[in-house]
């Protein structure tokens, strides 16, 4: 399936900002499920050309300005073939230890309650079996509610509400996966939903199952990740995965409007449609 992506993101900023610093993971990377043919990236209308393989082999870039700034207009797009692998990830091309995606973090700590329901689960023959009993339970438990949970919202604190997004399922799947020994991470990427369903970035979990590889869970939508998945960045929370993060030396009212629109490429069509996309220029506020 070939996927065209535009992704929007809107910072305005009070008159007074002086510096602004930007961590962007906004590059995905050929992956055994996706090959990336075309993929741009721009601030307020220039590329962005220095980004770098991080340790996970990611692609990753800080954009800094120290002059006065209104806004920063950045956008992502490109055209990116993915394929189906039944969830499998295959082998990780970084240069960090399975091992690391053992530890938790602030927002991935399990909680009493995330240890009753690992506990509680029922016996399996095999780690990936176990996976998806806990994906199943995190799905039964969390009920997928926009606007009750927030990025400062930790797994442990959307467990106990019974509500959340995606990464709010995401993250209690990582603590519930590293209780079983399991190493884990978070994907932010991009999902191709249905027709008339909101598009916008998502984020899922992946866990490294011995003889597989790297096993993508989307708790959300009870599946594993299939070609409609877009896989940009990883971290042990969705904090480290973040595609943008940015800090601001003087704060005010800062405003942010992003838009995703995700398109299914037709073999011979994808020029034409990518530049339909990008003449569509107008986002609808979504933050």
């Amino acid at each position: 399936m070939k996927l065209l992506v535009r992704h929007q993101t809107v910072y305005g900023y009070p008159a007074s900002v002086g510096r602004v610093a930007m961590r962007l993971k906004l590059v995905p990377v050929d992956t055994p499920g996706q090959n990336v043919h075309d993929w741009q990236v721009s601030i307020n209308g220039e590329p962005l050309t220095n980004f770098r393989p991080n340790s996970y082999g990611e692609m990753e870039a800080v954009w800094v300005r120290h002059d006065r700034l209104d806004q920063a207009v950045i956008i992502a797009e490109g055209l990116v073939e993915t394929r189906e692998t039944h969830g499998i990830g295959g082998l990780p091309q970084c240069r960090v230890d399975a091992r690391y995606f053992l530890r938790s973090t602030p927002l991935t700590r399990p909680s009493d309650a995330i240890r009753a329901m690992v506990a509680a689960l029922p016996e399996e023959d095999g780690p990936l079996a176990q996976l998806h009993a806990l994906s199943a339970a995190v799905s039964d438990a969390v009920h997928y509610r926009p606007g009750v949970t927030g990025a400062e919202t930790t797994a442990a604190e959307a467990f106990a509400l019974g509500a959340g997004v995606c990464q709010d399922h995401a993250q209690i799947f990582l603590a519930g996966a590293r209780l079983l020994g399991v190493s884990a991470r978070y994907v932010s990427g991009y999902l191709l939903a249905g027709e008339g369903d909101l598009h916008e970035t998502h984020g899922w979990a992946e866990a490294l199952v011995p003889g597989l590889g790297w096993i993508g869970f989307d708790p959300s939508n009870r599946v594993c990740i299939t070609e409609r998945y877009l896989r940009l960045a990883s971290g042990l929370d969705a904090d480290e995965a973040a595609p943008i993060r940015g800090s601001v030396t003087v704060a005010g009212d800062i405003s942010i409007d992003a838009d995703v629109r995700i398109a299914q490429a037709e073999d011979g069509v994808e020029e034409r449609q990518l530049q339909r996309q990008q003449q569509q220029s107008t986002p609808t506020s979504r933050s």
